[in-house]
């Protein structure tokens, strides 16, 4: 009897630090998932090209960086990951001011200094708002490209849904927080605790504009095969840049590069 008294007391215990894991999560789910100040990409650059800095209200004022090289090139639209800076991204930049595009690049609210506190609502309401600036600017929406990376895929996803945009680029895209979550923490009830979904399969049926994905195949953050799930259900005309040897933060070399352009060139004819 005592065994069973003592085996009872540890299986409560058990259960007692799982529900306290749990509730830790659930309230601090949102630390783990937007690192504003933590830089995990190359080493920062400098900018080859002058750009605009401007503020686009949304919630809060966003700090964006506005790089137009012909009024008559589309515009790329960039929506960043979940860790850093604008300025993490120069290197991607800086190839961007070669092609025959203009770019808007802007942090979300909490980001490089903005106010206020990421969610995924309040970062679909973030990239609302820039399109409106675009188009207040005169960018019509079929002269906008959409680049997500890693996190801002769902966001530009979720955008491209209700608007026809001229393409969309996807770099090391996920299926669903929800699944990814899954991925790292497998022993929680990530179903019923996640508060920001960013279901990005779903939405993929209610998309009509040309998709080009770019994924590395040895990511170990974003799975290569959520990025080949991803490519296999466009229902819309699809292009893909897999690369045999790329981690998460993909390799800016000739080839991916060319397949950027290549896919503006594309655009330009739908």
């Amino acid at each position: 009897m005592k065994s069973s008294g003592t085996l009872l007391n540890i299986f409560l215990i058990i259960v007692l630090l799982y529900l306290l894991v749990v509730i830790f999560l659930f309230f601090y789910q949102r630390k783990l998932l937007y690192h504003p100040g933590e830089n995990n990409y190359l080493d920062d650059a400098s900018l080859n090209h002058q750009i605009e800095k401007v503020y686009i209200p949304s919630d809060e004022k966003l700090v964006a960086w506005h790089f137009e090289k012909n009024p008559n090139f589309k515009t790329l639209l960039f929506f960043h990951g979940n860790a850093g800076k604008i300025d993490n991204r120069i290197y991607k930049l800086n190839e961007f001011s070669k092609l025959d595009i203009n770019y808007l690049i802007f942090a979300y609210r909490g980001f490089s200094g903005n106010d206020g506190k990421p969610t995924e609502k309040g970062l679909y309401k973030d990239a609302r708002a820039v399109k409106y600036w675009l188009n207040l600017k005169n960018v019509k929406d079929n002269q906008i490209i959409l680049y997500g990376e890693s996190l801002g895929t769902a966001i530009a996803v979720d955008l491209a849904k209700e608007f026809k945009f001229s393409g969309i680029i996807l770099e090391s895209p996920f299926t669903s927080m929800t699944e990814l979550a899954k991925k790292y923490y497998p022993y929680l009830p990530v179903n019923l605790i996640l508060k920001d979904k960013y279901e990005t399969l779903s939405k993929l049926s209610e998309i009509n504009s040309p998709i080009l994905i770019l994924h590395g195949k040895k990511d170990t953050i974003v799975p290569f095969n959520m990025g080949l799930k991803i490519y296999e259900n466009i229902s819309s005309s699809k292009f893909k840049y897999f690369n045999d040897y790329d981690d998460h933060m993909m390799d800016y070399n000739e080839d991916l590069v060319q397949s950027i352009k290549n896919f503006i060139n594309t655009t330009d004819v739908n």
